[in-house]
């Protein structure tokens, strides 16, 4: 399998276990599985609400011997109501306290949105905040802040454009390490690729599958369907796999980490053995023919009547 390297060395898997939409009572067993079969990259989230159980996790499997702390690289996410520079600190001790440990391998902005602050979610307009309130430029420095008091090691943001990530990069102190997006052969985001891979900032691909399992509020009537793609049909059919191996191997190929969620053990096997599938380079040139710009997670979700956000905005601006 693919590491990537930060800049300071630290080394990270390119397939790892993602989480969210993993429930309640399953995602604590998804991780243990995970380890056991050899996961070291498990991506989290505050929102996902569901750090408590990975966190007792993470403790059966020290405790087991099953790996170390050291061993394991985990993320996690700010949510949009800490972006106020105050409340940073309180929301990742929020996460560490739920994960049962002492620090994060990674920490991400997770949208460029605001939301007032202790509003999780709001059905409307007034529990947002335009973003011109809590500036992310603001919000980066306070990120900063728990690097150097030990919290985090890396930090990162999630969501974010290339003029997004620009505008950071020309205030920032630490330079983000991450960014972590929607991307799959049908949103390739090659220009944002290469401006990561110029600028030193690794990507991370989430919904490489194209979130099949998501609410229906945040679906389109006419979705594609991946697995059914003629081409990575035939090219899985080349190698004996599924599909959505192949999914995670073109990820994994093009110098990307990707971190696909399950909670079966058997699809947990198998998604960490597409690192083992090899791609022939007309195989890779056929799958990133498919690209058409294609979001599952379009960020309409975002947009309320008289709001400060819309998907336009949000990808193009």
């Amino acid at each position: 399998m693919n590491r990537l390297t930060f800049r300071n060395g630290d080394k990270i898997d390119a397939i790892g276990l993602g989480t969210w939409k993993s429930e309640p009572g399953e995602v604590g067993q998804a991780v243990r599985d995970a380890i056991k079969i050899g996961y070291r990259h498990i991506d989290c989230a505050w929102i996902y609400q569901n750090e408590n159980e990975i966190g007792q996790a993470f403790q059966e499997a020290f405790a087991d011997g099953d790996v170390s702390r050291e061993d394991l690289f985990i993320t996690s996410k700010l949510w949009n109501s800490f972006h106020a520079p105050q409340d940073v600190e309180k929301a990742v001790r929020e996460s560490l306290d739920a994960l049962q440990l002492d620090y994060l391998d990674l920490y991400l902005i997770h949208w460029p949105i605001a939301h007032q602050p202790g509003v999780v979610f709001s059905e409307d307009a007034s529990g947002f905040a335009p973003i011109e309130d809590y500036p992310i430029a603001d919000t980066w420095k306070a990120m900063e802040a728990l690097v150097d008091k030990g919290l985090v090691k890396h930090i990162g943001v999630s969501n974010f454009n290339i003029p997004k990530l620009q505008k950071l990069i020309e205030t920032a102190k630490i330079i983000p390490e991450m960014n972590q997006v929607e991307s799959h052969p049908l949103l390739a985001q090659n220009d944002l690729v290469q401006f990561c891979n110029d600028n030193q900032v690794l990507y991370t691909a989430y919904s490489p599958l194209g979130s099949r399992d998501r609410s229906a509020g945040m679906k389109g009537s006419d979705e594609p369907d991946m697995f059914e793609n003629e081409v990575l049909k035939s090219v899985a059919n080349n190698h004996g796999v599924h599909p959505a191996q192949i999914l995670i191997k073109w990820a994994e190929a093009r110098g990307t980490c990707v971190i696909p969620k399950s909670v079966n053990p058997s699809r947990l096997k198998q998604n960490l053995a597409s690192a083992e599938i090899e791609l022939s380079e007309d195989e890779m040139n056929q799958v990133n023919g498919l690209d058409k710009g294609y979001r599952f997670l379009d960020g309409k979700f975002w947009e309320r009547d008289g709001g400060y956000y819309t998907a336009e905005s949000l990808w193009n601006n």
